[in-house]
């Protein structure tokens, strides 16, 4: 039986910051990746909780994955439609994101910032001007969660996209909260603050 976070989730920071996967948090995954704007689908509710964050004073930035660049699946200027068409779908919310961070290279490669290695966090840190531990960090897969706590971060497990098979094959930070979607991490953040 799974047990759900009911712990608070501290954020004694004064610039407010989360950070999300994007695939399987925000939308709906797919094992042949997320190609083109209209495979692009939020999960319900996701949107919500994003203007939530806004509301309650949160920076929101994305990290993600997009190795369908590099096995060239699709190119930049795919990549930048769907990430537009998110963009309107969150403002249509009366959300919005403050950044959206990717890796574009194939699992093969030896780049820094493809998760689990921790570039991508370092480089939002870097950013944003803010050390990223207790940061919450919202992710679907263990490579997610891996990162969240290389930099310091609050790992963060949502059940939806790859989160239940993750939960299955546990092996993830024993620091992390597990939620059923982003809507519920969402809930159990601001109801901590």
């Amino acid at each position: 039986m799974v047990q759900f976070a009911t712990e608070t989730v501290s954020t004694t920071r004064t610039q407010k910051l989360i950070v999300l996967d994007r695939d399987g948090v925000i939308n709906r995954d797919s094992d042949q990746f997320i190609k083109s704007p209209d495979e692009w689908r939020p999960i319900p509710g996701s949107l919500e909780a994003i203007a939530r964050l806004n509301h309650a004073g949160y920076r929101v930035v994305v990290a993600t994955n997009q190795s369908g660049i590099g096995r060239g699946l699709f190119d930049m200027a795919t990549l930048n439609a769907i990430h537009e068409k998110m963009h309107r779908a969150l403002a249509l919310a009366g959300g919005r994101l403050d950044a959206v961070f990717y890796c574009p290279h194939s699992g093969d490669s030896e780049c820094d910032c493809r998760k689990p290695k921790p570039g991508m966090l370092r480089e939002i840190g870097q950013r944003f001007s803010l050390d990223m531990a207790g940061v919450p960090c919202v992710g679907d897969s263990l490579r997610d969660l891996q990162a969240a706590e290389t930099v310091g971060a609050k790992p963060m497990l949502v059940l939806t996209g790859k989160g239940e098979k993750t939960l299955r094959e546990g092996n993830f930070p024993k620091n992390t909260v597990i939620f059923p979607d982003l809507a519920f991490a969402v809930s159990a953040l601001l109801a901590s603050e």
